[in-house]
C-alpha cells in the first residue's frame, strides 16, 4: 500500500466501492508505469 499512496496522499471516496474502484484504477497506474520500464531484449545473431 506504500507504493499507492505515491499518487495521492489519501482515497478521495468515502463509498466502499468507489474506494475499492479507486485503488484499482492507481494499481492499474503502477502496473503501467512498470511495463514502460521494463526494457525489450531482442537477441541479434
Amino acid at each position: 500500500m506504500r507504493c499507492l499512496t505515491a499518487f495521492g496522499e489519501r482515497i478521495a471516496a468515502r463509498d466502499p466501492d468507489r474506494q475499492t474502484a479507486e485503488i484499482h484504477i492507481r494499481a492499474a497506474l503502477i502496473n503501467r508505469f512498470n511495463a514502460l520500464g521494463i526494457a525489450d531484449v531482442v537477441r541479434v545473431a
